[in-house]
């Protein structure tokens, strides 16, 4: 843009086009466009909405009568309410956001100082919530306008051109009412030369027929002329004058011309049948995100030639709009450059950071923050009447649910601590936790029910199943009626393992050994599609093994079998013990109880280390039929089953593998012998009593969280 345009914005309220040249914008006349011009690089002075930003998402309070004496131990944090109806829900967006103390006050300061932002975390977080919450704390009064206007020296670089937020309607109007004044004007001159050309040639020439062809010369040299004057009238590109707040723009998944513009094409490209090339102009949304914010979820999804752009646009606060296909007659049109100066909020998960371009990291880097969003936040009065907030406001969002009791409320908390996996912990996944309030609405409205109790939201946690938990029940019904699954007796080299499908869904996956003469140098033959985790605990196991073992295994084959894994196969290392139980059964020829099932990883000392979703492998033990279940000692305060399945299984914790050995193992004097080998040689089991030795065959099992 050039300077002395720039120049020409010094003020002026909205004028009517005939004081100055009609069309040209390096005027001040062109509808009079006001003062503000387009300004790249926002101030950073804080406004009036400063003082609001500090009361963010979880520093607001419920307004509800709370019970201090027993908040500690309450479900609902001391909240003396009889529904989500006696909670009020905050009218703005930023006071809705719970959890994320971190991402909170980062999304703060860069709302203050205008900064970007990059979020990564798990699916269902509150990054897009964040998000749209920032657009809220963004001042309104800066918002602007974008107007295009014909170039009369250039048609294919239109001109561009910002007011602020609502004069460019104004301008729009200004300049359409004069182009309708000059159309009534030129539509009466021709109809009075028509009138006279017929007259003339009907009364003196007594032509007739030449009458009526100089009437269609001269009616078709007024239409054309007229369509000169109509591209006078400037294209209203970006329209802030209904926005409430800063613009907030979700570019996710957006192809080219979405989000960085685009020129349509023209098929008629001359004989005055073409548009006006600054009429066919599209704003994208890093253009329409102007003085707000631009946000864009999975980032590394977007066209490597779009995130180069989109860094461009960032680093230069500003830019052009062209054809996005090379075939079109749009790629000839490049207008001046275009404002975009929006705070840009990127999110995704871990994997994002991988396909996203690193200049573009850099720049976001550079002039902003990165974060990563948690999983779970602390279980603390406070954050449990957030909980219940969070219900009231999706009872509010959605529109249509009845309102939840406080025992439904409860429910729904527990579910909340049980889905955190950690003791002490709630998950901050909160749009799965929300997608359970509905489903637990949906069947209190089919029902016709007054209330959500807590019978609807337990119906609700059986139908709102996973897909890999359908799939895992499938598998376990399916085992049990082919008689594949050996719930009791002893066998050699068959351990019943447990496992995860997807996040909150257990399974039983029997693992089996075999040893056998080797026709070469012996090794360790694992199958079941291991990834790259499972396969390196198999060799920590098989370091434990050739340690454990009197025999020479270099002339013997060990062969691992994880049973039915499927097509996934296995990832991770929580099957450690469950193999080392396995090949040692094989190795010493001692039977298995296949009344007990097991996870956890294996050090190569032997020491038992924690895993995840042991929650879920313990349910899934249970449903199986197993009476006992073997988990870490460090996993101990993550137990959270289901009140049906605490009475179905005893829970084990154990810290070495000489303890799993103990209990897993048939029979005394020969299991006794192993044992002891084991805690000679790995020199890191913790030595046991004569009344620890007879507690470790079956131990107190912990109270369920």
């Amino acid at each position: 843009m050039s300077n002395d345009r720039n120049d020409s914005r010094d003020g002026g309220d909205v004028r009517e086009p005939e004081d100055g040249p009609v069309g040209d914008p390096d005027s001040n006349g062109a509808g009079g466009d006001p003062a503000g011009g387009r300004s790249v690089g926002a101030s950073n002075e804080p406004s009036d909405q400063d003082a609001d930003i500090d009361d963010l998402g979880s520093d607001v309070e419920i307004d509800a009568e709370i019970d201090e004496e027993i908040a500690e131990d309450h479900l609902l944090g001391g909240l003396k309410i009889d529904s989500t109806d006696d909670i009020e829900v905050p009218d703005r967006l930023v006071d809705q956001v719970i959890g994320q103390e971190h991402a909170r006050d980062v999304v703060m300061k860069a709302a203050k100082q205008r900064r970007h932002v990059m979020m990564i975390g798990s699916p269902g977080t509150g990054k897009s919530m964040l998000a749209k919450a920032m657009s809220e704390l963004l001042p309104k009064e800066e918002l602007q306008d974008v107007l295009v206007y014909h170039n009369p020296d250039d048609g294919n670089n239109p001109k561009v051109r910002t007011v602020p937020a609502g004069k460019g309607e104004q301008i729009v109007e200004a300049h359409k009412e004069e182009a309708r004044k000059r159309n009534q004007m030129r539509s009466f001159l021709m109809w009075i030369i028509i009138a006279v050309v017929l007259g003339y040639s009907l009364l003196v020439v007594s032509n007739v027929l030449l009458g009526i062809l100089a009437a269609g010369i001269i009616y078709l040299a007024f239409r054309y002329g007229s369509r000169g004057s109509d591209s006078m009238i400037p294209n209203l590109l970006v329209n802030n004058a209904d926005e409430k707040s800063a613009p907030f723009e979700d570019a996710t998944g957006a192809h080219a011309g979405a989000l960085l513009g685009d020129v349509r094409h023209d098929p008629f490209q001359s004989g005055g049948m073409e548009t006006p090339s600054h009429d066919r102009v599209e704003a994208g949304a890093i253009h329409k995100a102007n003085k707000g914010v631009l946000f864009v979820d999975e980032i590394n999804t977007l066209d490597i030639r779009s995130q180069q752009k989109l860094m461009t646009a960032i680093q230069e606060g500003e830019f052009s709009i062209t054809g996005q296909s090379e075939r079109s007659s749009g790629a000839m049109v490049q207008t001046e450059p275009v404002p975009t100066d929006f705070i840009m909020i990127a999110a995704g998960n871990l994997d994002a950071m991988e396909n996203m371009h690193p200049a573009l990291r850099s720049r976001i880097k550079g002039y902003g923050y990165e974060v990563y969003m948690d999983d779970t936040i602390d279980d603390t009065p406070e954050m449990r009447r957030k909980y219940a907030r969070f219900v009231a406001q999706e009872v509010a969002k959605d529109g249509r649910l009845p309102p939840f009791d406080d025992e439904a409320i409860e429910e729904v908390i527990l579910e909340a601590r049980r889905r955190a996996g950690r003791k002490g912990h709630l998950t901050l996944e909160l749009r799965n936790l929300g997608g359970l309030v509905r489903v637990s609405g949906d069947i209190a409205r089919g029902e016709d029910a007054d209330r959500v109790t807590r019978d609807h939201v337990l119906q609700a946690k059986g139908r709102s199943r996973s897909i890999e938990q359908q799939l895992a029940d499938d598998y376990i019904e399916r085992r049990k009626d082919y008689e594949l699954q050996v719930a009791e007796g002893y066998q050699v080299g068959r351990v019943n393992g447990l496992a995860v499908m997807g996040q909150d869904s257990g399974i039983m996956l029997p693992v089996m050994a075999e040893v056998t003469p080797s026709q070469g140098p012996g090794q360790v033959i694992a199958t079941g599609q291991l990834q790259e985790m499972a396969e390196e605990a198999v060799q920590n196991v098989s370091a434990i093994i050739k340690k454990f073992s009197d025999e020479d295994i270099t002339e013997k084959d060990i062969h691992i079998q994880f049973v039915q894994t499927g097509q996934q196969g296995v990832d991770g290392d929580s099957a450690s013990i469950t193999v080392a139980t396995a090949v040692i059964s094989a190795l010493e020829n001692v039977g298995v109880d296949q009344n007990l099932a097991m996870t956890g990883s294996l050090s190569v000392r032997g020491d038992v280390l924690p895993v995840g979703g042991v929650t879920h492998k313990i349910e899934a033990a249970a449903k199986s039929g197993c009476d006992r279940v073997i988990i870490p000692k460090a996993n101990e305060q993550d137990v959270m089953i289901e009140d049906e399945y605490k009475e179905m299984v005893e829970i084990i914790p154990v810290e070495h593998i000489s303890e799993v050995l103990d209990i897993a193992l048939e029979g005394e004097p020969e299991k006794d012998s192993l044992v002891d080998r084991l805690k000679s040689i790995t020199g890191s089991a913790l030595e046991k009593t004569g009344e620890g030795a007879g507690a470790g065959r079956g131990p107190t099992s912990p109270s369920p969280q």
